[in-house]
């Protein structure tokens, strides 16, 4: 179906331009004095972070290596490492959106200490955020992940393609290491220099 390949098309280049433009986005805000550097800072451990999965995932579905974590439903219009690199500048993104919800729905000071709310707050929001990007991502016929693992079960279908439960158990882990790096990085900014 044209309108259907067309779509995916549409979604991949969605999937570049919001991935490129967030560090875009960031270093803009970053140099106007409306991220501070303890922002700016968070943003690309985010991008560390989810580098951490994005290297693995692509490398393992990339080649032949005999144990593909995701297919590409439609090929990809321009080589996998770009794709990689666009998956690691949207986690950045994501992480910094996660923090934006604990500013916005946690009491203040926030990152001053271990709350369980904001710790709430970020896995929350990575669950919902990996959940909408997998869905959209089925929905558009741009990749899915592989089911039959037993670490990796199906826990429903979208549009016929599995919704796993590997990417749900990164995202429930890396909000906690995200969050612990924040803490440490908030409490070295505000110690006196000695």
């Amino acid at each position: 179906m044209p309108g259907r390949e067309l779509f995916a098309s549409a979604y991949y280049a969605l999937d570049l331009i919001i991935g490129f433009g967030v560090p875009l986005l960031v270093l803009f805000l970053y140099r106007t004095g409306r991220m501070d550097r303890f922002v700016w800072r968070l943003f690309w451990i985010g991008c560390v972070i989810g580098l951490t999965w994005e290297i693995p995932m692509f490398m393992l579905s990339a080649h032949d290596t005999g144990l593909p974590v995701l297919r590409w439903v439609r090929p990809l219009p321009l080589p996998y490492p770009v794709f990689m690199v666009s998956h690691t500048l949207w986690d950045g993104g994501l992480f910094l959106a996660g923090l934006w919800c604990v500013y916005r729905f946690c009491p203040a000071p926030q990152l001053q200490g271990f709350r369980w709310r904001e710790l709430g707050v970020l896995v929350g929001f990575g669950q919902l955020s990996e959940l909408a990007v997998e869905v959209s991502s089925t929905l558009n016929d741009g990749w899915a992940f592989l089911p039959g693992y037993w670490w990796s079960p199906t826990l429903f279908t979208v549009n016929g393609h599995p919704i796993t439960l590997m990417p749900q158990l990164v995202w429930l882990a890396a909000p906690v290491v995200f969050y612990v790096i924040a803490l440490l990085l908030k409490r070295r900014a505000t110690q006196p220099a000695t």
